[in-house]
Order: C-alpha cells, then structure tokens, then sequence
C-alpha cells in the first residue's frame, strides 16, 4: 500500500463528504477510493470513517488521523516544491480569490499583466462574493473587503473603499437631492443583502453611526441589478464607491450623502504566511500590492490607508 496515496484519497473522502464525490473529483473509479481507504484502517487495524447509504463521518481516531495526514501532505509538497526550485524561481501554479465585481474590474487586469511577465506561473481566479477559507480550499492569496478578523493570516493592506448612496440625475431631478439621510423617508430605494440590509441603512453622524429604515422599492441579489436599477431611475442605491466609478464618470449616476458616508471598508491582499514563503506566492504578492493600491486610490473615492 502507498499509504502518502491512501492519505490523499483519505483527505479527498472527507473533503468530498462521500466516497462517490471523490472518486469523481480524483478521477478514480469508485471502489478503488473504497479498497485505499479500506487498506489504510485494515493498516491501522481502526475505523476512519462510518458509512452509511447517506451519511460519512469521522470516527475519533479517523479525526485526529486526518489532521495527521494534512500536515504531513503539505509538508511532502513543501519539501517537493523546495526540490522543483519553486524557492528558487518563480514557477508553478498559484490560486487567487477575490470579490466577483473588484477581481473582473481590478484583478483580472494585474493578473493578465503578472502572467506576461512570469511565464512559468500559471493562476487559477476564483471570483465569489463569500468568504473563501484558504486552507480548507488550497487557495494561495485572498482579496478581501471588509475588516478582517482575527486570525493566523497575513494581511496587505491595500487601501479603502468608500459605501456611497447614488442615483441617476434623472431620479434626482425629479425627486431632489437628499441632504440629509432622514430625508431618505420621502425616497425610494434599491437595497440587495450584498452590502447592506433590505430594510435599514447605516450612516456616520460625526463619529456616531446612525441606523435608519429606507423604502425598498426594488430589493436585487447583486450589486450590479442594484445599479443597473439605479441608471434606469428606479431610486436611490447604496453601492461600493469602485462599483459605480465608470458611471459615475460617464454621467449615468450622482453620488449623495456622501458627508455621511460610514467608515470606508479595508482591501487586503491575504496569505497563510507559511514559511520560507514560495517564491511564485511572494513574487505575485510584490507585483500585485502596488498596482492595487494605485487602482484602488484612482477608483472613485478610493481612500489610502
């Protein structure tokens, strides 16, 4: 048995919540993955993992074996890509995660231009608007928006971006301006759950925030709808302040309240911060951390920090 094999098999089972799935994602036929996993208890003489018709879990030593295994996989890969010269050149492949909107807008240009001149990298970009573990879903690199909780990760800051409230200048003449945010009552708005709630906006009154209930004519799941929405003079939406930068510029939408705008949110680049740090991981890092940071700073109101 090639227990390093029955290992992957053993984590890529877990990960998969069943059999089935990781013998399709392994492109291995099913009762192969089954005889790995058998031989890798009948070695250990325990069970990993209860079976059933619906259901996979691990047992308590399957638990603490599994741990086991991860650290010792990565460990092998540390030590093959060590031998390959990944610490000595940059190569190899590199996984990046980003905010669907800011990585087609942002991302993808800094990627196309970091692929031109790293020829041996190749990117896979995962562009979702969650929260992507990056251990748990072997991603190098995260952008993220917002603050960034406590953790073992590395953060680059990037700078700030600002929630702006906008609306067509056709909705604006017809309706007025707001100036104030209580003004907001006699409004109607587009809200989506993306970056705010359906039903309440927050505002800055100095350094106090201010929680005030909006009229949702039209609530969307994206902010792109919400400003779609917006341009066609629907109402008033709340949007981050790079999502509305082209429209903005081309007369399509006005920004309001911006005096009462909340606090910007951070951009960071994230990493696990492993160490010696692969040269292709800290490669990417220091080309994309500057061009980012100009983006950002050019982009409609972004803020420096």
């Amino acid at each position: 048995m090639d227990r390093l094999d029955a290992m992957s098999v053993l984590v890529a089972v877990v990960d998969a919540g069943s059999l089935s799935a990781a013998a399709r994602r392994l492109g291995m036929p099913l009762a192969t993955v089954s005889r790995k996993v058998g031989e890798l208890e009948a070695h250990l003489k325990t069970r990993l993992l209860t079976r059933t018709t619906r259901q996979l879990a691990l047992t308590e030593a399957g638990a603490s074996y599994l741990a086991a295994c991860r650290r010792i996989l990565e460990e092998v890969g540390e030590a093959e890509r060590a031998a390959t010269g990944e610490y000595t050149s940059p190569r190899g492949d590199l996984t990046i995660t980003a905010p669907v909107v800011f990585g087609r807008l942002h991302v993808v240009p800094v990627v196309a231009e970091f692929l031109s001149l790293y020829p041996e990298i190749d990117v896979r970009l995962v562009l979702a608007d969650r929260v992507v573990n990056l251990l748990e879903d072997h991603l190098d690199v995260a952008v993220r928006i917002g603050e960034l909780p406590d953790s073992a990760l590395v953060a680059r800051g990037l700078g700030a971006i600002r929630r702006v409230v906008c609306a067509s200048p056709g909705y604006l003449a017809e309706h007025g301006v707001p100036l104030q945010p209580r003004d907001l009552a006699h409004h109607r708005c587009i809200t989506f759950e993306g970056i705010a709630s359906a039903h309440n906006w927050v505002f800055r009154n100095g350094k106090t925030p201010v929680t005030l209930p909006v009229r949702s004519r039209l609530v969307v799941n994206t902010a792109e709808a919400s400003i779609e929405a917006a341009i066609l003079g629907v109402g008033l939406a709340r949007v981050l302040s790079y999502q509305i930068a082209d429209a903005v510029e081309q007369g399509k939408l006005d920004i309001v309240l911006d005096a009462f705008e909340p606090e910007p949110w951070p951009v960071s680049l994230v990493h696990g911060g492993q160490t010696p740090l692969p040269l292709k991981l800290r490669a990417f890092l220091d080309f994309a951390a500057p061009r980012l940071r100009t983006r950002i700073a050019q982009t409609l109101g972004g803020r420096k920090t």
